[in-house]
């Protein structure tokens, strides 16, 4: 029985690759101006292209990883599986939660519609979990 789970937001995939290509936009423009180049602007293309490519070619993958909780573990894809008595820090980055555990394994749950809530059912379950 599935007690949680926890799917990707197509929002919150957008809103990250957004970012992505504005920060890859300017990166592109700054080492083409360092470089002496006359056509700053073709970085600004060139980062936009770049993660607009990747964000359209990796979504279906991504939108297909889902994070469960269930009989007390935390599991993932590739079948990962934690131990949610494992479980020492779960944190927000962004749109994602970083699970990290006693043994210092860390897991990303990546493109959250609400990350805090996320996090917050997951420190919830893993105090609530028998140790």
């Amino acid at each position: 029985m599935i007690e949680m789970e926890f799917p990707p937001n197509r929002s919150a995939y957008i809103r990250a690759h957004a970012w992505m290509a504005a920060f890859a936009m300017v990166a592109g423009m700054a080492i083409l101006w360092a470089l002496g180049n006359p056509h700053v602007w073709t970085g600004a293309i060139g980062g936009l292209a770049a993660i607009s490519l990747r964000g359209w070619y990796m979504m279906s993958e991504e939108m297909a990883v889902v994070w469960r909780v269930s009989d007390g573990t935390l599991s993932g894809p590739a079948e990962r599986r934690v131990p949610l008595a494992q479980i020492a820090v779960v944190k927000t980055l962004g749109p994602y939660v970083q699970v990290i555990t006693k043994g210092g394994d860390k897991h990303l749950i990546k493109y959250q519609a609400s990350p805090e809530t996320t996090a917050s059912a997951l420190k919830l379950a893993s105090e609530r979990s028998p140790a």
